[in-house]
């Protein structure tokens, strides 16, 4: 492998790893960096202490919200958004509301609100789970090698994003360095998901990963056990399938993807599924 060649291989990696961005033009040494640093002095004896004074004090811990539990200011987030996406009469209204909505916390790192792409109104409606880099910059849903491979994808059964597909995300923002989201995150932008399904009413939704499937069928069973089983989501046939970023991960599963596509086309065509 010629140098040129391996400085590629390393540089995919950290793009599957999430890793876009640099801090900086010149690497750091930490460890000349650690070398540098001189050793602490030793500390000086303490003062004997009477027994019956000493106190030790209580260690500081923070006070987190038990797990899996929101916050005051988080319920009350997503309570806004269910009250807010609730009154959008239309996908404009919706559009504006999640612009201008700030209750997710995401929305202060991201460059852009990325909320869909594609034919609004299409019998196809495929929602995937967040904004990555490319999306975040461009303001649009799957636009990166993800993307690309989804094109690929719905091309093989007859479908354009451009023409008769309609392609959303669970969030609207990008996470930091695309980590994965948090239940509260989703929690948050769920009311304005389930809003645009009720006003696009797709034939069929296509969920696309875990965290979509997850948050929409209110399941915490993995995609890999989820996927090629046929659900309901606001009362419209939904498929769980694997996300495009995974099968770039890993190849062999596009077997696996192309059999749900394929039953997602005999669904859209009028067949059995």
């Amino acid at each position: 492998m010629d140098q040129i060649t391996e400085i590629g291989t390393i540089l995919e990696w950290y793009l599957s790893a999430g890793v876009d961005e640099v801090i900086g033009d010149v690497a750091i040494d930490r460890f000349e960096t650690s070398r540098r640093q001189a050793p602490r002095p030793p500390a000086a004896p303490e003062a004997p202490v009477a027994a019956a004074s000493f106190r030790p004090a209580a260690p500081a811990v923070p006070i987190l919200p038990p797990q899996g539990r929101e916050t005051g200011a988080e319920s009350a987030a997503i309570a806004s958004a269910r009250q807010i996406a609730a009154a959008c009469d239309d996908i404009a209204a919706l559009e504006a509301a999640i612009r201008a909505f700030d209750g997710c916390p995401l929305k202060a790192g991201a460059m852009n609100t990325v909320i869909a792409d594609g034919i609004f109104g299409a019998d196809l409606l495929l929602v995937g789970e967040a904004p990555g880099a490319d999306e975040d910059r461009l303001g649009r849903p799957f636009v990166g090698r993800a993307g690309q491979l989804l094109d690929r994808m719905l091309a093989a059964i007859g479908r354009d994003r451009g023409r008769d597909a309609y392609i959303a995300n669970i969030l609207f923002w990008r996470p930091p360095a695309n980590r994965k989201p948090d239940p509260v995150e989703t929690a948050t932008c769920k009311p304005f998901v389930e809003r645009l399904i009720q006003l696009a009413r797709p034939k069929v939704l296509i969920l696309l990963g875990g965290t979509p499937a997850a948050t929409l069928l209110g399941t915490s069973e993995g995609i890999t056990r989820l996927r090629g089983r046929w659900h309901e989501v606001e009362g419209i046939p939904a498929l769980p399938t694997l996300h495009p970023a995974y099968l770039l991960r890993q190849p062999q599963a596009k077997r696996e993807a192309w059999r749900d596509f394929l039953a997602v086309k005999r669904r859209l065509d009028g067949g059995n599924p």
